[in-house]
């Protein structure tokens, strides 16, 4: 029973991976949308999109430890 229980809990935390993988892509997305739109501004925009895939990244790394918690340690 315990052994299905986190099982589940550990397939639901990688959901958030997924999530991650769209957040991503809508990142990049937008900033080829805005270089398109203003080249001149590609600098800039790219430090920001680096920024935001930083930070979604860090989301999902979050989220693979908590699977790798739930399923190995607990």
């Amino acid at each position: 029973m315990l052994e299905g229980a986190k099982s589940m809990g550990a397939g639901a935390a990688t959901i958030a991976l997924a999530g991650a993988a769209v957040g991503i892509g809508n990142v990049f997305s937008s900033l080829i949308h805005s270089v398109a739109r203003n080249p001149s501004l590609a600098k800039q925009l790219f430090g920001y999109a680096i920024l935001g895939f930083a930070l979604t990244e860090a989301i999902a790394l979050f989220a693979l430890m908590m699977a790798f918690l739930i399923s190995f340690v607990f």
